[in-house]
């Protein structure tokens, strides 16, 4: 379904454009992300605990960074995967001002379950594309991200 907005053809096809890119968005994160409540994950508590396994250690702010949301949210995130045992916050000894941010045991062997099969819900969501068109789109996007930013 199209936009009902009339304008000048460059406002419409743009519009249609950004209506079509979000509603893919949502529709592959979703199919993507659908298996998260089973572990009573959020995406943000996953996309956290998945760069803390990948990437090692590190400070809210920087974690913020990766997975792409504010600080303030970031905190919220993090206290909630404290209460479940899953990450821990350990202040540096070099630097007392920073703290870092530590996967538990029981943190890495839960994304350690579910990596694999969230791996997989990423293939088979992004595979509809043949090589070529995964190039494509992500250097459209790339390049969506640079102007935008």
């Amino acid at each position: 379904m199209g936009t009902h907005y009339s304008g000048t053809p460059t406002e419409e096809l743009a519009l249609a454009t950004y209506v079509k890119l979000s509603r893919a968005a949502d529709a592959v994160t979703h199919r993507i992300n659908a298996h998260l409540h089973h572990h009573d994950l959020t995406v943000s508590q996953f996309g956290a605990l998945e760069a803390l396994y990948h990437l090692g250690p590190m400070q809210t702010g920087e974690l913020a960074e990766k997975i792409l949301k504010s600080s303030g949210n970031l905190t919220l995130v993090v206290d909630n995967l404290v209460k479940r045992r899953l990450v821990y916050r350990q202040r540096r000894k070099d630097d007392r001002r920073c703290v870092d941010i530590h996967l538990t045991e029981d943190g890495t062997a839960l994304i350690e379950q579910i990596w694999p099969s969230h791996l997989a819900g990423v293939v088979e969501a992004i595979t509809v594309l043949s090589a070529d068109e995964q190039r494509l789109l992500g250097d459209l996007c790339r390049k969506l991200g640079k102007k935008a930013g």
